[in-house]
């Protein structure tokens, strides 16, 4: 526990060192505070790209934009307070992606309800199904794969798309709670609450997919 702080502790020493070089105007410390954060940003590209992009817009092309548009706009962060800079680079990256969402797939929403949406809302529904599906390893359920999908599917776009957001942020983003709660907005301990109740949502909304939870069901009752 004591190394565990310890690294943690110099890892948040390089980071504030990083931005008082930043501070300074040596713009190589928002390279080096970027690769830093890499390896997140794009799992939260990831999660968000729409698939009919996936042709034309790499998560590596996303990054590369994300990372000029914060050279012009890195100032605005010392300008925040209580904004930890990950997340501001986040909204940075994430303002990348829904104006690459609204240049390229314009043409197809043209109605307002579509244009009043959030651009990334349908393809995280997608991404999260696809991830969820794909733990599904046994030859019986890879062979239901594709015909659960779509249920999986929907059963995420039923939840609240609160509930869906902090469910994207906690369990695949991999963020810690009070990194959601100053994302969202929210009081630390109403943003874990909301995860608590968003999971127990999506576990029945889940319930209704046949077949999904087929294993725990199998897990339990051999412990009969």
């Amino acid at each position: 526990m004591v190394i565990q702080q310890s690294t943690m502790e110099r890892q948040d020493n390089e980071i504030d060192a990083l931005l008082d070089r930043l501070r300074a105007g040596q713009q190589d410390a928002l390279a080096e505070l970027f690769d830093r954060y890499r390896p997140q940003l794009r799992r939260m590209i990831e999660l968000r790209l729409d698939p009919r992009l996936a042709a034309r817009v790499a998560p590596s092309d996303v990054l590369q934009e994300a990372y000029i548009d914060s050279l012009t706009r890195y100032e605005h962060f010392f300008k925040r307070e209580g904004v930890s800079f990950y997340i501001w680079l986040r909204l940075v990256v994430n303002q990348t992606l829904i104006d690459l969402h609204r240049r390229h797939l314009a043409a197809k929403m043209r109605n307002a309800a579509q244009e009043a949406a959030p651009a990334w809302a349908h393809a995280t529904s997608v991404s999260l199904a696809k991830h969820l599906v794909a733990e599904m390893e046994s030859p019986s359920e890879v062979v239901r794969k594709d015909e659960m999908l779509a249920q999986v599917q929907a059963a995420l776009e039923s939840l609240d798309p609160l509930d869906r957001e902090i469910l994207t942020l906690r369990h695949f983003e991999e963020l810690g709670n009070n990194e959601v709660a100053e994302l969202l907005g929210l009081q630390k301990a109403a943003a874990s609450n909301r995860y608590v109740r968003a999971l127990g949502r999506l576990r029945e909304a889940l319930a209704k997919v046949p077949g999904f939870f087929d294993d725990e069901t199998e897990e339990a009752g051999k412990g009969d």
